[in-house]
């Protein structure tokens, strides 16, 4: 099975931003010219979070999902404020093809449950944002890493897949932005315990880490922000990287 390469684009308004453990936001530039390059340069998915979205109790994605799904052709998913079926519905007929929820799911996890059912549970990604604790566990956070949870990352992974997630992105607090790479361990811990695909996110700093993650951590897709929006690699690059050092990606 291909592992998919999938761009990862934070936004805020109408803004692409960047930040380091999802603070200390940076303007980056226009979300939809972004994705459209990294559609044209072989992206097998774009990623969309409004990480503000669940703070203020809004939702942009709509606009930028209806521009974006004009000229981008590759599987979107849409993600941040999403409370309800409606927000579900707007963002679908949008263009999006799956969405992922955070916050809302852990507020009240039937939603799962709910997306599952009415529109499939290829539609419903669980966000994960993880923060390792001193214990050596990891805790799941609400509000783009804002608020605790108090729930244990990979068991809150295992109830959401028995719920109906059909897909897990799994985002790194300590690792994210820091382009020092992933956490192997957290993403380890849950490719282990269920039996559908999870997204390794945050960390990402060469294609390197892209092949740790592949190979030990057994991620099924690798989602990555600051080295493409800096301009430090291609998707073309990191894909002939992957292809060069045996991990399995779609070969152009």
């Amino acid at each position: 099975m291909n592992k998919r390469l999938i761009a990862r684009l934070d936004v805020k308004g109408p803004n692409l931003i960047k930040g380091v453990q999802l603070e200390g936001l940076r303007v980056i530039g226009d979300p939809q010219e972004y994705a459209k390059k990294y559609y044209e340069q072989g992206a097998d998915e774009i990623i969309y979070l409004d990480i503000v979205a669940s703070l203020y109790g809004r939702n942009n994605l709509v606009d930028i999902i209806s521009h974006t799904a004009e000229h981008v052709f590759v599987p979107i998913t849409a993600g941040g404020g999403i409370r309800s079926l409606d927000d579900v519905r707007q963002l679908l007929r949008a263009g999006a093809d799956k969405i992922a929820i955070n916050t809302a799911a852990l507020q009240n996890p039937d939603l799962i449950r709910q997306v599952a059912e009415t529109f499939g549970s290829q539609c419903m990604v669980l966000s994960i944002e993880a923060k390792r604790t001193p214990e050596g566990k990891w805790e799941a956070y609400a509000e783009s890493g804002r608020e605790h949870s108090y729930k244990d990352a990979v068991e809150w992974a295992q109830e959401a897949v028995e719920l109906g997630a059909g897909e897990i992105l799994l985002t790194s607090i300590d690792k994210e932005g820091s382009a020092k790479g992933f956490d192997y361990d957290l993403v380890k811990a849950i490719t282990k315990v269920v039996n559908v695909p999870v997204i390794a996110s945050g960390g990402m700093g060469s294609p390197k880490d892209l092949v740790k993650v592949a190979k030990e951590s057994h991620a099924d897709a690798i989602a990555f922000a600051n080295v493409l929006h800096y301009n430090k690699y291609t998707i073309s690059d990191i894909r002939k990287y992957a292809l060069e050092h045996g991990v399995q990606v779609r070969n152009d």
